[in-house]
């Protein structure tokens, strides 16, 4: 299996971190006693309730509620970032020991709250989306991917597998919230990386509401392929994107070796989507780890006053040649 040796790395780095945390705990804490007890977590799991993406997050989330005993409430957002500003304002109202927010919003958004968070005592970490100027002036954690690296990865990775089905000339589409100038760097670096090998690429925008309905997508994306039937490839922004490809493509009468696909994420869908040959790979930013690491570092901060953890999540990829090793766990609703 094709991974990068980050993905090795993260875990010797989380097996050494559970190892700290154990030497750190008391006594009590090592016999199995719940050592971050009487915490409560607030945590923005990004999407919709049990939505493909963010459920993931939730899971690791949960096992983390559980092997710490803190109590975790997760907030669903939609994937709305207006609605996110708004449930973070009420979030740091109702005062919570810590908070786990996503950084979709971005900088400017989110920096009067973060503001009040510190001036209320309540530690912050930021997860899925990074947000480095308010990490800078608040010394947060973060929990996630490094986008923009992440987003040219996908593209060398791509050009790799997909050898001459695409080249200098051809066309591309990446779809992205391109007016949030945090949450598109990893678009952007995908984008990056195919116009430096000649490759034409149109930015679509996401349609108002798709990130959680990817119905709503379906016009445009039509009329755009309609427009250009020269495109070669699709770079979906997530994977419920993914899980979605095979719709797509037989709306506008496509086989699935007729457009590459590609994107980031995985689940349940985007396996049946490899198994029907629309997706030729994706990157994996381990959701999990971005539930779990984040209940973690404020239980150790909390608890134990350790400083924030930041983690990079963006483990490598999968690809046609490997998904089936990660399948079963997809299915679990941990990959």
């Amino acid at each position: 299996m094709r991974l990068f040796a980050k993905a090795r790395a993260v875990g010797m780095m989380c097996a050494a971190m559970s190892a700290l945390a154990m030497a750190a705990a008391p006594a009590a804490a090592q016999d199995g006693d719940q050592w971050c007890s009487g915490q409560t977590i607030r945590l923005f799991s990004g999407g919709p309730a049990g939505g493909a993406f963010n459920s993931i997050i939730d899971r690791g989330a949960m096992q983390a509620a559980e092997d710490t005993g803190a109590e975790v409430q997760i907030v669903y957002s939609d994937w709305d970032f207006d609605r996110m500003v708004q449930q973070l304002r009420e979030a740091i109202s109702q005062a919570p020991d810590g908070i786990a927010m996503m950084g979709h919003p971005g900088d400017d958004a989110l920096m009067p709250l973060a503001e009040q968070a510190d001036e209320a005592g309540i530690p912050m970490m930021y997860m899925n989306v990074d947000v480095p100027r308010i990490r800078e002036r608040f010394g947060s954690g973060y929990v996630g991917a490094t986008l923009y690296n992440q987003g040219q990865a996908l593209g060398a990775e791509t050009l790799r597998l997909a050898g001459d089905r695409i080249g200098p000339g051809d066309k591309a589409i990446v779809m992205s919230r391109w007016e949030s100038e945090n949450r598109a760097q990893r678009e952007l670096g995908l984008v990056d990386a195919l116009e430096d090998a000649g490759i034409e690429v149109i930015k679509l925008q996401e349609a108002e509401g798709a990130s959680a309905d990817q119905m709503l997508q379906l016009p445009t994306l039509t009329s755009t392929l309609l427009s250009n039937p020269e495109v070669k490839l699709i770079g979906y922004p997530g994977g419920p994107w993914l899980s979605a490809a095979p719709v797509f493509m037989e709306a506008v009468g496509k086989a699935p070796d007729e457009i590459i696909g590609v994107g980031f994420d995985l689940g349940q869908g985007v396996m049946r989507a490899f198994d029907g040959g629309y997706v030729l790979v994706t990157s994996d930013q381990q959701p999990y780890l971005q539930g779990y690491m984040p209940v973690l570092s404020l239980c150790q901060q909390l608890v134990y006053k350790l400083g924030p953890l930041n983690v990079d999540t963006g483990a490598g990829f999968v690809t046609v040649d490997n998904y089936q090793d990660v399948a079963p766990l997809a299915e679990q609703g941990i990959r």
